[in-house]
């Protein structure tokens, strides 16, 4: 297991990782090896990424000493707002029912440290998603592209309303 953080993944990181091989000399003595792997961990990876390691495993007189695969189990430690979904970055926003109907700039910073100021214009209706293109994950293996942001909205309704606002809202209503 390679844990990483969702930043990371994001913008690409130098990991060290331990193994321990065994290596048998000619007389048939064994000795156990500790040794550090570098892992240069590319913008965009995601679970399951395999990374081949030539010649590093165990070694056998007369043998090549056999590959060594790391498979990812990457352990997306989320300090910050956002899920990853695939290639897109997922984050989920309150936003109150007055701002739901009249509007709202959401603030938010992206993994690579950036401000986005997202302006919202439509109403928004409960489990209203919005989507950003070009500001998720890197995509590894195709440069300069990214998935996309998602922004799904929670709509905070008030607990209840004075006698003058709901007279109010139905004065606007009509």
């Amino acid at each position: 297991m390679l844990p990483c953080s969702l930043v990371e993944l994001y913008e690409g990181a130098i990991k060290k990782i331990k193994i321990t091989k065994t290596i048998k000399d000619c007389f048939g003595k064994v000795q156990t090896v500790q040794e550090f792997l570098r892992v240069e961990i590319k913008p965009g990876w995601k679970k399951g990424t395999k990374v081949i390691f030539p010649e590093k495993g165990d070694q056998e007189p007369s043998l090549i000493a056999a590959d060594v695969v790391l498979l990812f189990i990457i352990d997306e430690k989320q300090p910050d707002v956002f899920t990853r979904d695939g290639n897109d970055l997922v984050v989920k926003q309150e936003i109150s029912l007055l701002e739901a109907l009249t509007g709202k700039t959401v603030q938010l910073k992206n993994l690579d440290g950036r401000n986005l100021a997202i302006l919202v214009t439509e109403i928004v209706k409960p489990g209203y998603e919005l989507t950003i293109a070009n500001e998720g994950m890197p995509i590894s293996k195709e440069a300069r592209k990214k998935g996309n942001l998602r922004i799904k909205f929670d709509v905070r309704y008030p607990s209840r309303l004075t006698t003058q606002q709901r007279g109010r809202f139905w004065v606007e209503a009509s």
